[in-house]
């Protein structure tokens, strides 16, 4: 995704110049932009309270700005610079953070964003961005560029599913019809889950919906339909569970007297096994890989 994030602050740039900070980091990635932005393009250096504090100054003063950084470092390590300095005065600073949950692998939890969203959401006036697919993030792109308060962008390895068809980009969408039960999936993993849930026979394929925007505001008709039907809601995100999609759904449906009859929270649970390895090895350890996700909600074994 971030490849495809670079093209799309290329075609931004062209048409409505912002500010790039980078915290020393999107080497053999970002080349196209900072040759696109010359001073416009900024590094930073390893000083992420510093770049945020100028991003600030920046918007301030009537500029767009983006900060971009590998994800825990945009957003944990300076937390205090944007709780102050961009949050509480509301500005239009957009903080991108790439690898988001697992995704730098085997350089540990310094370098993993579990709780990312969740902290941020925390702060006032801020919204979050979850891409899924890689077609999101142009979208995502030019709704960021017109918005007018603090937003957090994550990124992640881009999981197409092959042989579906998706609805265009949408805060919720429903990617699957199905059956089964009503399944929300959080970020790129739903690309996989996606692609095996589709092989499923009707009855026991989970109605799947990807969400993208948060802190969500309602939920759709058409959602509420499906878990009216099925009786069995379903959540999967690479996130813990304290400040997730998880624990804010719930708290949104027990708000107005429709807890489903079952509901299933599968979220990233650290270092089960007190070993590091690749994103795949992290969520299979949490069972949030394709497989043990349709196990867990009961679609494998009825198949």
């Amino acid at each position: 995704m971030r490849n495809e994030a670079c093209r799309c602050w290329v075609e931004l740039f062209k048409a409505r110049p912002f500010v790039f900070l980078t915290g020393d980091l999107g080497f053999k990635a970002l080349e196209p932009l900072r040759d696109a932005m010359g001073k416009r393009f900024i590094n930073a250096g390893v000083a992420e309270q510093n770049m945020v504090s100028v991003a600030a100054g920046l918007a301030r003063r009537g500029l767009d700005a983006w900060v971009y950084s590998i994800a825990p470092f945009c957003y944990a390590r300076p937390f205090e610079q944007i709780r102050n300095d961009v949050c509480l005065h509301g500005l239009p600073v957009v903080l991108v953070g790439n690898g988001g949950g697992y995704g730098y692998g085997v350089m540990g939890a310094t370098h993993h964003a579990l709780e990312d969203y969740g902290a941020m959401l925390l702060l006032p006036n801020l919204r979050a961005y979850v891409p899924a697919f890689r077609s999101d993030v142009a979208r995502i792109v030019q709704l960021l560029a017109r918005t007018d308060s603090p937003a957090y962008l994550r990124l992640g390895t881009a999981e197409e599913a092959a042989g579906t068809v998706r609805p265009e980009y949408a805060a919720w969408r429903r990617v699957l019809e199905g059956r089964g039960a009503t399944l929300i999936v959080v970020g790129p993993l739903a690309g996989g889950i996606l692609e095996a849930a589709a092989k499923l026979a009707p009855e026991v394929r989970p109605s799947t919906w990807v969400l993208s925007e948060l802190p969500i505001a309602g939920l759709p008709d058409a959602l509420l339909e499906d878990l009216r039907a099925s009786e069995h809601l379903a959540i999967v995100e690479e996130h813990v569970a304290h400040g997730g999609v998880g624990e804010a759904i719930a708290r949104e449906l027990l708000s107005h007297g429709r807890a489903p009859r079952r509901f299933t929270h599968l979220c990233a649970r650290g270092y089960v096994s007190g070993k590091y390895g690749s994103q795949k090895f992290h969520r299979r350890e949490c069972g949030l890989d394709p497989e043990s996700v349709l196990r867990s909600i009961g679609a494998m074994e009825r198949r």
